[in-house]
């Protein structure tokens, strides 16, 4: 059994402020030690359940977080940006699931730690009229290759947000409580990651006994709409070949497939500009 391990960095164990996220603070450095031990529970959890193979996707930021030489050395680490697929690289090399460790909900949830979707510039983001986050996101573009989303670590509204996305039946473990967007309940961080390695284990027992979720599929075309907080993100971001303007804030493209929404919704984010 082969898995990815997706990772974000807002929905890490104690993380509830931008600075212990943002690159080059100090603590950043500090949180990159505790995302480094959230990714080696869900491997731990994952391994002892029987994956053969376990390859991670550092997603967050410059995708530079992970502390390599503390990594589970059972794990192959994909590092830098930009990636093809972004957090979601080596999704396509045929893995038989996903899990998604240190994920946050989309942007406008309360009560949710540091909601947002890709980036603060965007207030939604639609494929076929259904509105998703980074969850929605990433487990369409896991759908798109038949592997099925199994596992999320993140607060309660992320975890919600996974279940009634992907079903009831994919593993969460909430290792936080938000009471707000800068506030929130901690556990313990050991406690934390052995809710992340316990449920990667059950994720894992579930996709090896075949009762795992489906995966979530988007039909071809995919229309993506991106709605902008401001019209000046929108004014640039219309210039992506093949957009329409839908109103003041929100730019809308078809594209043939999942890999080519996705693509397009980096490239309209990266576009706009903050």
């Amino acid at each position: 059994m082969k898995l990815l391990i997706s990772t974000d960095m807002e929905g890490i164990s104690g993380v509830v402020t931008w600075d212990q996220v943002t690159p080059g603070h100090a603590e950043w450095i500090r949180f990159r030690e505790v995302m480094t031990g959230d990714v080696n529970a869900a491997i731990n959890g994952a391994c002892e359940a029987g994956a053969e193979k376990v390859f991670v996707s550092d997603g967050h930021w410059n995708a530079a977080n992970i502390v390599r030489e503390k990594l589970d050395a059972r794990a192959w680490l994909n590092s830098g940006a930009p990636a093809p697929m972004s957090k979601m690289q080596g999704i396509d090399s045929g893995v038989d699931g996903v899990m998604f460790v240190g994920y946050h909900a989309r942007a406008g949830t309360h009560p949710a730690v540091l909601d947002h979707t890709w980036a603060d510039s965007v207030l939604g983001v639609w494929l076929n009229d259904r509105l998703v986050g980074e969850i929605g996101l990433d487990a369409a573009l896991a759908g798109h290759f038949g592997v099925p989303a199994i596992m999320l670590s993140g607060d309660q509204s992320a975890s919600k947000e996974a279940q009634e996305l992907i079903g009831h039946d994919v593993e969460v473990a909430v290792v936080k409580k938000a009471h707000g967007r800068y506030s929130a309940d901690l556990m313990p961080i050991p406690v934390a990651q052995e809710k992340i390695c316990e449920a990667a284990a059950r994720a894992v027992t579930r996709l090896r006994n075949g009762n795992a979720p489906r995966p979530f599929v988007i039909a071809p075309p995919v229309t993506l709409i991106v709605e902008f907080a401001r019209t000046d993100f929108a004014d640039r971001a219309q210039l992506a070949p093949g957009a329409q303007r839908l109103d003041g804030r929100k730019v809308e493209v078809t594209l043939p497939d999942m890999i080519g929404a996705y693509q397009a919704m980096r490239a309209l984010v990266m576009l706009a500009g903050e």
